[in-house]
């Protein structure tokens, strides 16, 4: 992938982001695709509050769905109705049935027009907090559109699981989706234990020259906290651009990256001018992990953190 495109995409959807930030890397395809128990007797009207505070009310269950962001695509198939998403993004790669469903944004900018064309049952749309460029034509073509805002903690993605479960009535299997994730992390926490000395890991999410990490107030760092890793640059807002100097100065114990569009991103780290010096480079302890699995606000989070507590305590994982 380019990388002067991926980092637009990185910094316009997260504020820097994963974040729709959606690398190259594929992880496993076992996730939840069997059909979804969607009620066939009649429902009564109901009404569902977006992140706009907007309510929009449905007369029906929708039945055909057009997502505009990857995480709330893995979010709709952990429900049980991907089979019924007619639009998706360039970067909706999971599951890989998700591969099969028409292109119709970059997850940046979408195509109003054959949206329109489709005239789906619902558009769930994304924001990082402002106004999205081109909403307002889906719903005055009679589009409804639920807004989804980026999250920025784990709480929030409950919360956005939670909304998209009572868009399609299906508030059962959400809080099922909601508990799986939550037992998940915990079985994580107690093969962890209590560690006295938690490891020091500087988080890599572009290269040089142009180099930015992950800081506070992200739902990334709440992998970090949960995988029981101090995060170098913890003390920054959002997704920081840092510079070499900066990173050297903070000796990390481990490199993580999820940088997944050049060659050999490992290797370029380590072949960093002055990065020898570093306990990560010298013990060998810089890791590449799936992007797409760090970087999405979505129904993977609990793999996150087990991905990660594993590459930096693969001693408790034995």
């Amino acid at each position: 992938m380019n990388k002067r495109i991926w980092l637009n995409g990185l910094l316009s959807l997260l504020v820097v982001l994963m974040l729709g930030a959606c690398g190259t890397d594929k992880k496993s395809e076992g996730a939840e695709t069997e059909k979804a128990e969607t009620p066939q007797e009649e429902v009564a009207s109901y009404t569902v509050t977006d992140d706009r505070g907007k309510e929009i009310t449905f007369e029906k269950t929708p039945e055909t769905i057009v997502s505009l962001q990857p995480s709330n695509t893995e979010i709709l198939f952990a429900l049980g109705v991907g089979d019924q998403i007619i639009g998706a993004t360039d970067y909706d790669t999971y599951p890989k049935e998700a591969l099969d469903i028409e292109r119709v944004s970059d997850s940046v900018k979408f195509n109003g027009e054959r949206i329109i064309e489709m005239n789906p049952d619902v558009v769930i749309a994304y924001t990082t907090g402002g106004e999205v460029e081109g909403l307002a034509t889906l719903e005055e073509a009679g589009i409804p559109v639920f807004v989804i805002q980026s999250a920025s903690s784990f709480d929030d993605v409950y919360g956005d699981i939670a909304q998209i479960a009572d868009v399609l009535n299906l508030q059962e299997k959400g809080d099922s989706v909601i508990e799986d994730i939550k037992s998940k992390i915990s079985s994580v926490t107690d093969k962890l234990g209590d560690l006295d000395n938690p490891k020091q890991m500087y988080f890599e999410i572009s290269p040089a020259p142009d180099i930015y990490t992950t800081g506070k107030g992200t739902f990334q760092q709440e992998i970090f906290n949960q995988a029981n890793v101090t995060n170098v640059f913890g003390d920054l807002e959002g997704w920081p651009k840092v510079s070499e100097e900066d990173i050297l100065t903070k000796q990390p114990d481990v490199i993580v990256t999820t940088v997944s569009y050049i060659p050999d991103p490992v290797g370029e780290i380590k072949g960093r001018e002055g990065w020898d010096t570093l306990q990560a480079v010298k013990e060998d302890r810089v890791i590449q992990l799936d992007s797409d699995i760090m970087s999405r606000p979505g129904p993977r989070i609990g793999e996150a953190v087990e991905l990660l507590a594993k590459a930096i305590y693969p001693e408790q994982f034995e």
